[in-house]
């Protein structure tokens, strides 16, 4: 099979205004970006706010694994397979970071016949959102280190700052460092660390963002510092929200592009689904929904992290009901979660299936709970036997679980409709969706719900630390807002090593803190890195370009 850049290049792209044209959107709010790639004015949507919206499909699956589930790969896939049969689709997707491109992650448009165009621009800089998200954030860390050295008038507690730098890239070095060394001229030194751009506030406010007002109001509202009384200091107290959202005027904007098979993709913002939702920007989704019978909107890694985190906070902040859940799986991720070793992965393993499917229906009780109807899609890969799809497909349909096998791939929207099928049927459905928990429950009470409800802990421990932060949180009041958990991906639990579907055991929250622009309490368990390194033997170093522009290495 050709590769997926291969596969890019073969296709003859259509002219970006032709996509937009199809979607009935009119040139003058639509804003090039060369010949394949455009914005679309976010203002556009009140032109056509009367117009009914289309049906809600959110992506998911089970929890991920280092091979990779496809889950972006089965969401553009299941947009081209509702065109073909007669539909009107887009996919919502989050924009790649070039931290994963140039690491060890890769791209994140899709692969094979399945995939997003033009690939390369996408994966490498687009439109130039990230680099407007990562220059508001550190003009706000240049803002607060100039307030400190000029007078100090609010007082900010140098030992107390809670706001980083960002850069888009990974970078190990750069997890903690010392600024302002050199001198009295450059400042007061103090610790500080730098994040990667996708796990910036100013990324995750942007995406749940309404309008530019509502964005400026978002910037002010984010927790930057205590003071030396206690108090939480705020971006719009150093006035800053302003200049910040004047670089952010062009990527509130949707980028629109298109697929393989010439259908119209909306892709904008790349929070992470750990520390942040996890999702596309309210803006893109919510205009999509305007313009088409069937929106697809892939949510981060497994169905306890960014669906949950969609249910919960990104649908009552957009006021979306979703209409159908897919859930992806892989006879790959099956087995990893029974216990085979990755050297053996490929090789059929009937007795680790069967153990693995413990965590996938585990995540089908968890979104049923939330009321919705769901399907899961069964992502082939090449050496996936007949003998383990049909066992996986015969015990899920035993326990009345709608199933697909998708190869879109290999196969393009020719390879989803089999699952295209299913979900327009469970669309009809009758549902009841609600979110799992109250925003005004006590901040303990929504952990414990999610813990229990969702993680399937017995039991959840709080450090002394994360203690002090929930009464101060409470008492600031903070205790409203909704809460985002970030653990690891790889497990329900907050152990990466326990994997498959654990139960009764101590969920630990060791710490908290407030993302006051974005929304909502951030709440620590595990060990979560916001600033990921290079591998050993990066992607980086596997790519080039040819003297007649040709991208080599990208995937």
């Amino acid at each position: 099979m050709p590769s997926d850049i291969e596969i890019a290049r073969s296709i003859k792209l259509k002219p970006i205004t032709e996509i937009t044209s199809s979607l009935g959107i009119p040139d003058e709010v639509v804003y090039p970006y060369g010949k394949y790639m455009a914005k679309i004015d976010y203002k556009y949507l009140k032109k056509i706010e009367e117009m009914k919206d289309g049906k809600l499909i959110i992506v998911t699956a089970m929890s991920p694994t280092k091979f990779g589930e496809g889950k972006t790969t089965t969401s553009i896939g299941l947009s081209l397979a509702l065109n073909r049969m007669g539909k009107k689709a887009i996919v919502t997707l989050r924009e790649p970071s070039l931290g994963p491109v140039m690491g060890i992650k890769g791209g994140a448009t899709g692969g094979g016949y399945s995939q997003v165009l033009p690939m390369e621009d996408i994966n490498l800089h687009f439109t130039g959102d990230f680099h407007a998200v990562s220059s508001a954030h550190n003009l706000l860390s240049a803002l607060i280190d100039a307030h400190i050295k000029f007078k100090n008038e609010l007082r900010i507690d140098p030992s107390n700052v809670f706001w980083p730098r960002a850069i888009d890239m990974n970078d190990r070095a750069l997890r903690s460092i010392v600024v302002a060394l050199g001198g009295s001229v450059n400042g007061q030194p103090r610790e500080d660390k730098f994040v990667i751009t996708a796990a910036s506030e100013i990324m995750a406010i942007l995406c749940l963002s309404k309008d530019l007002e509502d964005l400026k109001k978002r910037l002010g509202n984010i927790v930057i510092a205590k003071n030396l009384d206690g108090d939480f200091v705020k971006a719009k107290d150093l006035k800053a929200e302003g200049a910040m959202a004047v670089l952010l005027k062009d990527a509130i904007n949707p980028n629109v592009v298109q697929t393989t098979e010439g259908t119209p993709a909306f892709i904008h913002g790349g929070p992470f689904a750990n520390i942040a939702h996890g999702t596309n920007s309210i803006l893109a989704t919510k205009l999509a929904l305007k313009l088409a019978d069937y929106v697809v909107t892939e949510t981060g890694f497994g169905a306890d992290l960014g669906a949950e985190k969609f249910f919960d906070v990104v649908a009552p902040t957009a006021g979306f009901s979703p209409d159908v859940v897919v859930i992806v799986a892989t006879l790959r991720a099956l087995k990893v979660h029974g216990g085979v070793e990755e050297k053996n992965i490929d090789e059929e393993n009937m007795e680790a299936l069967k153990s693995g499917m413990a965590n996938l229906i585990q995540h089908v009780e968890n979104v049923r709970k939330f009321g919705l109807p769901l399907v899961v899609a069964i992502n082939r890969f090449r050496t996936d036997t007949d003998r383990e799809l049909n066992t996986l497909i015969d015990e899920l349909e035993k326990r009345n679980i709608p199933t697909a096998l998708s190869t879109v791939w290999k196969d393009g929207g020719e390879g989803g409709l089999d699952l295209a099928r299913k979900v327009v049927e469970l669309s009809e459905k009758p549902k009841n969706f609600e979110p799992i928990y109250d925003w005004g429950d006590p901040i303990k009470v929504k952990i414990e719900k999610l813990a229990k409800e969702i993680y399937r802990a017995g039991r959840v421990e709080y450090t002394s630390r994360a203690n002090s932060r929930i009464r101060d949180l409470e008492k600031k009041g903070y205790g409203n807002l909704p809460i985002v958990v970030a653990k690891t991906q790889y497990s329900f639990s907050d152990d990466p090593k326990l994997l498959g579907a654990p139960r009764d055991y101590t969920f630990t929250v060791r710490d908290l803190y407030p993302s006051g622009g974005a929304g909502f309490i951030v709440v620590l368990s595990g060990d979560i890195m916001t600033m990921p390194g290079l591998p050993k033997v990066p992607n980086a170093v596997k790519m080039d370009i040819t003297p007649d522009g040709l991208i080599e290495g990208l995937f």
